[in-house]
């Protein structure tokens, strides 16, 4: 429960509350995430005053801000439109119109399609203060915040994505899903998600060669109440040469 709420006006206010002795606060976007936890004393600081609610280009990276919101994200001219679906699949629109981005990578686990899609970019997390910059699976991996805030999240545009799922339903979270990304260079880097606490990095290598050895042994204990490890292998097989063949 939220006992104590601020919603500075500045930066340096911001940072003056995080610093208050005996206190222990978290930082809050949408509040989609937060209003629902049963913690006795919780103290928040809204960041919406913040001026983090901004999607700016510079090159061919893209810096979205934390407050965006996950529907400001889709409506954005800057957004790749697989990325665009792979948002609608995450989150209905009351959600998505509440949510940030921030927020949404910051509590996903491993069947979140954006986080999955954000994973396979190897975007960057940008922490307040001192801007440190921080891998998207390094988050995921080690849960451990560089800062107070997350200020920003950045990833290359010039980068070739595809994804699949397979779920209950074609709006349904996925029992299995597969991101592969491809640089200019030929870097490929595969994720994997639909289980677990967190997306799976399958491959990231120089060249897409091995990636169907690579999502099959990424799969070996992927078992879980909604399907056995088994299923996984051979339906990330499935859906690993479905994206090989329609890029080839």
């Amino acid at each position: 429960m939220i006992k104590e709420y601020y919603r500075p006006k500045s930066v340096p206010e911001a940072e003056k509350l995080f610093e208050m002795e005996g206190k222990k606060c978290v930082p809050l976007g949408g509040g989609s995430v937060l209003s629902r936890l049963k913690q006795d004393d919780l103290c928040v600081v809204d960041l919406q005053d913040l001026g983090l609610n901004r999607i700016e280009v510079t090159g061919q990276k893209v810096h979205i801000g934390s407050t965006v919101t996950l529907q400001q994200f889709i409506e954005s001219e800057f957004i790749p439109e697989i990325l665009k679906e792979i948002t609608r699949k995450s989150a209905t629109l009351n959600l998505r119109n509440q949510a940030t981005v921030g927020g949404y990578v910051v509590t996903a686990d491993g069947r979140a399609p954006l986080a999955i899609a954000l994973m396979a970019l190897d975007a960057q997390l940008i922490w307040h203060p001192g801007q440190k910059i921080q891998n998207i699976g390094d988050w995921f991996s080690l849960r451990q915040a560089l800062g107070y805030w997350i200020s920003g999240i950045q990833f290359n545009l010039n980068v070739q994505l595809d994804y699949e799922q397979v779920a209950r339903t074609p709006m349904d979270v996925p029992i299995l899903a597969i991101g592969v990304a491809r640089w200019p260079s030929g870097r490929t880097r595969v994720v994997l998600g639909g289980y677990g606490r967190a997306p799976i990095l399958a491959l990231d290598g120089p060249e897409g060669s091995g990636v169907l050895e690579a999502v099959k042994n990424a799969l070996t204990e992927s078992g879980d109440e909604w399907a056995s490890a088994e299923y996984r292998q051979e339906v990330g097989q499935v859906l690993a040469k479905r994206i090989l063949s329609t890029t080839a």
